[in-house]
């Protein structure tokens, strides 16, 4: 993965999960790893495994809602390593539920962190990339932003909406900055621990029982940034073996 060394990676949603996943595997390849998330204690421990093994990783607190916190974290990365090469809006939540429960603060939760996060995370690094001529925006979507299944009405839309920021993105950025969708399949995260409905909870419970080690969604992100400059991979759609 000769592509990744010394690239500046910036990642949000990275203190459990994907994110942490791919912070671990970016900086074992060399790379430059800054990663944000609310969780402190998280991101000092992440960033005290990633030193320990002999990566670089620098990180901020940074609530993805929160439009200042985001353009922090980025404008930390370039102050301590001077670019940014790679941008992966990674933070995500998904609490589940039939709309009939009118579950209004949870619909909100889901667009102000899983669609307005990434817009604020595209809104922060694009001036930057535009300014260097050159970055790669990586978002992740879900196959639920190609399927919509029952109780994930709300979410769906939310991942169906980052799948066409992203495609509008690769289409006015094309040239310089490449765009990438991730759509993960279920997959061993925090993701759903917030869910307060009891039977989305517990069908939930039911999936993960074959679900995918947080690792494979690393691997689909180090194959999308390690491609050569010429190479745009718009996305990896990444779900267990036999999942309809």
């Amino acid at each position: 993965m000769v592509n990744i060394k010394d690239k500046v990676i910036v990642i949000t949603g990275a203190s459990s999960g994907i994110g942490r996943a791919t912070a671990t595997l970016l900086a074992e390849r060399g790379a430059k790893v800054v990663v944000g998330a609310r969780r402190k204690e998280n991101l000092e421990e992440l960033a005290s495994s990633i030193t320990s093994k002999g990566g670089i990783v620098s990180y901020q607190v940074t609530d993805v809602t929160n439009r200042s916190d985001v353009e922090y974290l980025v404008k930390h990365a370039v102050n301590t390593y001077g670019k940014v090469d790679v941008m992966i809006n990674n933070a995500g939540v998904m609490p589940l539920s039939t709309l009939d429960q009118l579950k209004v603060d949870e619909w909100e939760k889901m667009i102000d962190v899983n669609i307005k996060g990434v817009l604020y995370g595209i809104a922060a690094v694009l001036p930057v990339m535009q300014e260097q001529g050159y970055g790669h925006i990586i978002n992740t979507s879900s196959t639920a932003g190609h399927v919509v299944e029952p109780t994930a009405a709300v979410y769906a839309g939310t991942k169906f909406a980052v799948m066409a920021i992203s495609e509008g993105l690769r289409k006015e950025a094309a040239g310089n900055i490449k765009v990438t969708v991730i759509s993960p399949g279920v997959t061993e995260t925090e993701l759903g621990n917030d869910i307060t409905d009891e039977v989305s909870a517990a069908g939930l419970k039911e999936i993960r029982k074959t679900a995918l080690p947080p690792e494979v969604i690393a691997n689909a992100m180090a194959y999308a940034i390690d491609q050569p400059d010429y190479v745009d991979v718009s996305e990896v759609l990444v779900r267990e073996k036999g999942r309809i």
